[in-house]
């Protein structure tokens, strides 16, 4: 044998069903879709929920209350201890230096600053949003912070 002729493994290649071609296949007559009913015709599907014409439970029920879902805003979180690794004395930390430095994901994300770790550094901070105790340990070393979206 030629190292040349190769071959699938046992089972790799399966014949392909082919349903309603007459009783002599073995799948003729119903074409496994069992006998009568909806699901037996061609295009008798229901959608979830469906009820067999009865209003379905999901539009008896009164839609009651209010959904904040479609307004709540994400934020990229990042703490002190974060901008501290990545950053220099004098540097400005914005939407771009993030995304520059591999931080943040995505350019239209907003972005929030915590105050968790220690800096030693003099920043200027330029983002979405700011904690307290970042802010006051930022100005603390001579740094500013501006917030720009509240």
């Amino acid at each position: 044998m030629s190292e040349f002729n190769l071959t699938a493994p046992e089972g790799a290649n399966k014949k392909k069903r082919i349903v309603g071609r007459g009783s002599s296949s073995g799948r003729g007559s119903t074409a496994g879709r069992g006998n009568k009913g909806q699901q037996s015709r061609s295009g008798g599907k229901v959608y979830v929920g469906f009820e067999g014409g009865q209003m379905p439970l999901y539009r008896r029920i009164a839609q009651r209350g209010f959904s904040n879902y479609p307004f709540k805003k994400v934020y990229a979180i990042f703490n002190l201890s974060m901008i501290e690794e990545k950053y220099a004395d004098g540097e400005t930390v914005n939407k771009e230096s993030l995304m520059q430095k591999g931080m943040l994901k995505k350019a239209g994300m907003l972005v929030k600053i915590l105050g968790d770790g220690d800096l030693t550094k003099k920043l200027t901070v330029s983002v979405d949003k700011v904690s307290a105790s970042a802010k006051e340990k930022i100005e603390k070393l001579g740094g500013t912070v501006e917030v720009t979206n509240e």
